[in-house]
């Protein structure tokens, strides 16, 4: 199948062999997620293997857990949490020791926590399930009443929306995931909770450290992350919307509307950016979607997102291929919609580096909008040919050469891109009878098809310098009158 829209599985340690991983690769997963959250090193060592065992082209992104606060554990006696009831009045304390919680006090793993949250806030705990509000405050402690009654568990998260926490933008266990994923030669590290540019800086830091390629994707999960989407699309390679705790921090009736602004911030600056979180959520339990899902899933389309997210659904769900099957169903359904899916043509990138490269890449869009083209064939040493290319959204599929195993990962992660590795060529060998023959050999292009060629003429490590439109069979015509010279 051809979708542009592409797609991540989570994938856990517990369900990962090969035959499985290959099942949603064939359904339609583009990519695979580790959540570092809920993995070992050695279950994560295990993931990566067996993916690569598929194929080598499948990209694979680690979420690292980032700076969160949660609830320590639960003290002896209350292994089941602590039932509280509305206009109960809780303790809570920060700690640096991971004092156990109880029904006197209910710890917080920030030791700073009751210093930052102030008279009025609101705590919610377990992703909203509980709401306290903080009605005075002690040296060192917080007195809470209770707004609707349930059970406060072990390790439960914690938000405090409109209130900045100062938390490290690193953790240790962080750094070790970060470490162990530029050894496995991963090409995506998701770090949650960025907050600030300097959050993406610190893993910029551990990367530049080990010399490594991998790319960083900043998940945007809080208030604070929102409104510095600017300074962090400057610093980050991808973005991902992780609505969960973002729709515990603002109200939900806000995320719509931020989830929009943020896909079109990243488009304008060529940022590949996922939606994520509960798209498909009932299928971990059911075999058929709920139409408000499939809903969802054709907003995130309709917005032009690059990529669109399974959680739960593939990492402990019972009908996970389903589950991927039924977005790539909805994909390709939603693509189809020309009405609603016409390219950026007249769209003002932020940040273009190279406007040679940016001037091609919107005029091969305009052609393959005004002429029969069936495909856009570029190659790309880094990458930023392909990305200039999908912030424009074309209708037509772009196929790029990548010299790269890194890069062709990459590329796999951006709207309407399909990418395929080559070993560089010599000076003299041009891509293009390379690709031809790769996408006529899979009976995607015939020699009367016209396609729309860019390139460069001085070398591809020089960037692209020109825009070719032409039949398959003229292309292949001039290729031979220029080896037989």
């Amino acid at each position: 199948m051809y979708k542009k829209t592409k797609i991540v599985a989570t994938l856990s340690d517990r369900r990962c062999d090969v035959d499985f991983i290959r099942s949603l690769y064939e359904a339609g997963m583009d990519a695979v997620r580790i959540n570092s959250a809920h993995a070992t090193l050695e279950g994560a060592d295990r993931v990566v293997d067996n993916v690569r065992q598929v194929s080598d082209a499948i990209p694979i992104i680690i979420d690292t857990k980032g700076p969160e606060i949660r609830v320590t554990g639960m003290a002896a006696g209350f292994e089941e949490g602590i039932r509280v009831a509305v206009g109960d009045v809780v303790t809570i304390r920060g700690t640096a020791d991971n004092l156990p919680s109880d029904d006197k006090t209910v710890y917080m793993n920030d030791p700073s926590f009751a210093e930052d949250v102030p008279v009025g806030a609101t705590v919610l705990i377990d992703d909203g399930e509980l709401e306290l509000s903080v009605e005075a405050k002690t040296e060192g402690a917080l007195r809470c009443v209770v707004h609707n009654s349930g059970v406060i568990r072990s390790k439960k998260s914690v938000n405090v929306p409109g209130v900045k926490i100062d938390l490290p933008s690193v953790t240790e266990k962080d750094r070790m995931f970060i470490e162990w994923a530029i050894e496995k030669d991963i090409d995506f590290i998701a770090h949650s909770f960025v907050r600030k540019k300097e959050d993406v800086l610190e893993v910029k830091k551990i990367i530049a450290e080990h010399n490594s390629p991998i790319k960083i994707i900043s998940k945007i999960e809080n208030r604070e992350g929102v409104e510095n989407i600017d300074e962090i699309l400057q610093e980050t390679y991808g973005v991902m919307v992780a609505r969960g705790d973002l729709g515990v921090e603002i109200p939900a009736e806000q995320i719509p509307v931020t989830q929009r602004l943020i896909v079109n911030k990243c488009i304008e600056s060529k940022t590949p950016v996922i939606i994520a979180t509960q798209m498909l959520h009932s299928m971990i339990s059911n075999p058929r979607p709920t139409r408000a899902e499939v809903s969802d899933i054709a907003s995130a389309i309709y917005q032009r997102a690059d990529a669109v997210m399974l959680s739960g659904e593939t990492a402990n769900g019972m009908y996970p291929v389903e589950a991927v099957s039924t977005m790539a169903r909805v994909a390709i359904e939603i693509e189809k919609d020309n009405n609603h899916n016409k390219p950026f043509i007249d769209m003002n990138m932020v940040d273009i580096n190279n406007e040679i490269t940016a001037q091609l890449s919107r005029s091969a869009v305009r052609a393959s909008l005004n002429l029969p083209v069936k495909a856009v064939i570029i190659d790309t040493m880094t990458g930023r040919t392909g990305r200039y290319l999908s912030a424009f959204r074309n209708e037509k599929p772009v196929y790029a050469v990548c010299y790269r195993k890194s890069v062709t990962r990459q590329m796999a992660l951006s709207f309407g891109v399909h990418p395929i590795y080559c070993k560089p060529l010599a000076i003299h060998e041009s891509f293009i009878p390379v690709m031809l023959n790769y996408l006529s050999g899979r009976n995607w292009i015939t020699s009367e098809d016209l396609v729309v060629v860019i390139g460069g003429n001085f070398g591809v490590a020089t960037g692209a310098s020109f825009m070719e439109i032409a039949t398959v069979a003229n292309l292949r015509l001039k290729a031979e009158l220029m080896s037989s010279r």
